[in-house]
């Protein structure tokens, strides 16, 4: 695939992707518990990875610096913001104000972009945010709850900041270490969060069924492998707050997803903000 090919298929296929995710978690909550699945992801995706590494015959770094970056990357990519939307579900969140509240990224990364990375957002893309928010909230409002228990909604944003500052760290640190190594690196960060996690409060139960098997192995390889590595290349090759601002599409995707696996409904008003998310990321990623 050429450069300029997989340039322009970034940024769809890895909202497609990224949107399977709540396929999987829905899929998944019967079967195992939550911590416990994402470590069982984790360890696998390594596994996985360093199999590429090697057929690749690509180094692992020798410093110690970029080992602490990428390892600080997995922590806040993965290992908080999943664990603490998992977590969030798990307490009594409903998914929808999960969602609206990981919806915020955009806005803080635009918020952040100039003192952290001296990224300037200009007006037009203000307006693509605000547009994608807007849309983002008219997919997800059918489906908003009327609980919101306090821990659950703080995890949600102390999950949504997670990613919000590993995408930063990671636009600011990566550099040009290979995105295999540094993916790698990365899973070992957020396994070494999750573990404590488990043992403290999990048993460890996975029941090993074929909806589970399927949802693990789509989990380290479509998703662990597939969209994280089109993140890392979007966030190496873009601004972070353009990358940011596809994230509004995927709770759009995902409503149709449901839609044809499951058979849940789309409203009208769900309709509508399908559009307007498509046209907020349309005017926000304009060149």
């Amino acid at each position: 695939m050429t450069p300029s090919l997989l340039a322009r298929l970034a940024p769809p296929l890895f909202v497609v992707i990224w949107a399977t995710g709540f396929i999987v978690a829905r899929t998944v909550a019967p079967h195992a518990e939550p911590l416990t699945f994402l470590l069982a992801r984790y360890a696998l995706a390594i596994v996985v990875l360093v199999g590429l590494v090697a057929a690749a015959r690509v180094p692992f770094p020798r410093d110690a610096r970029s080992w602490r970056n990428a390892l600080v990357a997995g922590v806040l990519l993965h290992g908080f913001y999943l664990g603490g939307v998992f977590w969030a579900v798990k307490h009594g969140l409903p998914a929808g104000i999960t969602a609206l509240v990981a919806g915020l990224q955009p806005l803080v990364t635009g918020l952040l972009a100039l003192p952290l990375l001296g990224e300037r957002v200009s007006p037009r893309r203000w307006l693509g945010i605000g547009l994608g928010f807007l849309g983002a909230v008219l997919v997800i409002l059918p489906k908003l709850g009327d609980g919101a228990p306090p821990a659950a909604l703080l995890a949600a944003i102390l999950a949504m900041l997670s990613i919000t500052l590993g995408t930063i760290w990671q636009k600011r640190t990566a550099g040009a270490l290979d995105m295999r190594v540094n993916a790698t690196i990365q899973y070992m960060g957020a396994a070494a969060v999750t573990a404590p996690m488990v043992l403290l409060t999990e048993n460890a139960h996975m029941d090993m069924s074929w909806p589970l098997i399927g949802a693990l192995a789509w989990a380290v390889l479509g998703l662990s492998i597939g969209a994280i590595g089109l993140l890392l290349y979007l966030i190496r090759h873009g601004a972070v707050t353009g990358v940011a601002t596809l994230l509004y599409l995927v709770p759009p995707v995902a409503a149709v997803m449901a839609y044809l696996l499951f058979g849940e409904t789309l409203s009208l008003i769900q309709v509508v903000g399908m559009g307007c998310a498509a046209i907020g990321v349309a005017v926000a990623s304009r060149p």
